[in-house]
């Protein structure tokens, strides 16, 4: 039986050059994303560190079980045609209705009093600026957190794992080099609201406080009104979900570029770099929830070319 020859000479089926590529071509054309994942719980190894029974690395495999890495298949819209050059990376429908969807609770989420409506309900601003520092540095801890309302002056730190105590420790010494937690987030009276937002975002590079907790601080903050701030850049400064969302929406890996086409984007849909900031994330998320049934706000609707 023949068989078509490749352009080494041999069956394509037969040449591991040829083969490795149609392989390569077929994945890059599934409508498929993968993602690395950590499994909790899981009590299987990788074929790859499968050893015989009772051997040392067997035992090494199996105690590391749980924490291991692996790969998960999710489904992705199918390519249906859609194209936009304001977010170059999308190429179904769907993804833009859910993208829609995303900013457009994101922009409602910035409306007073903010994200966590305690911090404008709390009448001591030490205690209302502590809380949301606590609130973004562990928002797996919201509900504890707002429940117990932790004060300023007692500075407990007991709740928190034991690697956020240590960016709590690097706030407070921020802080008091600042003289109050006021100093630290006013600046210079002279600033607007997006430079002083810049310069705290800056500022507020602390051990264990990335990009994603800065920003969400800033943006609760000036949502609840306790300080003058305004995002005006979206600083992707680390490859946080919002900034890995940006690459694939915006098809860039270069800062600047990227930064660019997301003021582009925003200006466009007549969005908050926040709420550009937060719906980034949502719509990144796999299983985060977005509401599709909603109407997305005339500008994002118009930008994406929806609706």
């Amino acid at each position: 039986m023949t068989g078509s020859f490749c352009r080494h000479n041999r069956p394509t089926d037969k040449c591991s050059i040829c083969s490795r590529e149609l392989d390569q071509r077929l994945r890059d054309q599934a409508p498929i994303k993968y993602v690395t994942v950590r499994k909790p719980g899981t009590t299987s190894t990788p074929r790859s560190q499968r050893a015989t029974s009772g051997s040392p690395r067997s035992a090494s495999a199996k105690s590391s079980s749980t924490n291991r890495v692996v790969t998960r298949k999710l489904a992705r819209a199918t390519d249906d045609g859609y194209r936009n050059p304001l977010v170059p990376g999308l190429r179904a429908t769907a993804d833009a209705e859910r993208l829609a969807g995303a900013l457009t609770a994101a922009v409602a989420r910035l409306e007073p009093p903010g994200p966590h409506p305690a911090i404008a309900a709390i009448e001591n601003l030490d205690d209302a600026t502590w809380l949301a520092f606590l609130i973004a540095l562990a928002p797996e801890l919201e509900d504890v957190l707002t429940e117990a309302q932790p004060s300023w002056a007692e500075k407990d730190l007991s709740a928190l794992p034991e690697a956020k105590q240590k960016a709590a420790n690097a706030y407070l010494a921020w802080v008091d080099r600042a003289g109050s937690q006021t100093a630290a987030f006013t600046g210079e009276d002279s600033w607007t609201p997006e430079r002083r937002f810049d310069r705290v975002f800056e500022r507020l590079s602390l051990p264990g406080f990335g990009r994603t907790a800065r920003f969400e601080l800033l943006t609760t903050l000036g949502a609840a009104g306790r300080y003058p701030l305004e995002a005006a850049a979206p600083h992707f400064v680390e490859d946080d979900v919002t900034t890995l969302a940006a690459k694939r929406l915006f098809v860039s890996g270069d800062r600047m570029l990227l930064e660019r086409r997301a003021k582009e984007f925003a200006e466009a849909a007549d969005l908050p770099i926040a709420a550009l900031d937060r719906g980034l994330a949502v719509w990144s998320t796999p299983g985060e929830h977005v509401d599709l049934t909603e109407d997305p706000s005339p500008g994002v609707a118009s930008a994406l070319r929806i609706g």
